[in-house]
């Protein structure tokens, strides 16, 4: 995997426990870095398995799962942006089948997918509707911290870090 990321910006990069997770990696991209990352993961012969959104505190958590039939490794793409601005570039001229997913995760979460040829709602009824139903009220929302654990890391950037830095003090201190 780490070869495969050779020239790719990352943010952070995680060897996963594959029992607990079902993953081999977890990387963090920036959204800049999606379409050339599935790229390489095409050329690489992974196959894309889903694409969907978390409503976290911190913004749109988007996820990317991929794997390969010849070898077992599953890898997650994650790629966090504002909800200022929820838009990401669609990785649909590489992947036909991302085409679905980000339609269905445009009608339930308002991610855009800047660049999908259908982008036209797939489960909500009207074009102009402007309810997405898994978006969560500030209430209900998780810090990423508290949903996700990194894993083993390779390498992360201090953002990342600082996102997941007092769920590390608090597994640090209860040790």
């Amino acid at each position: 995997m780490l070869q495969l990321l050779e020239g790719i910006p990352t943010q952070c990069v995680a060897k996963q426990d594959k029992v607990s997770t079902g993953r081999a990696w977890s990387v963090f991209l920036a959204p800049a870095q999606i379409v050339k990352t599935a790229r390489k993961l095409y050329e690489a012969e992974y196959s894309l398995e889903d694409v969907f959104a978390l409503d976290i505190e911190e913004g749109f958590l988007v996820l990317y799962h991929f794997n390969r039939w010849n070898v077992d490794e599953r890898v997650v793409l994650r790629v966090l942006i504002s909800k200022d601005n929820p838009t990401i570039p669609s990785i649909a001229s590489i992947f036909d089948g991302a085409e679905w997913h980000e339609r269905e995760t445009r009608d339930f979460h308002g991610v855009n997918f800047e660049g999908n040829p259908n982008l036209v709602p797939l489960l909500m009824c009207v074009e102009d509707v402007d309810f997405h139903p898994l978006l969560k009220t500030d209430k209900k929302r998780k810090q990423i911290k508290d949903l996700l654990n990194l894993g083993e890391v390779v390498s992360c950037n201090k953002e990342i870090e600082a996102l997941f830095a007092e769920a590390e003090a608090e597994v640090a201190s209860d040790a």
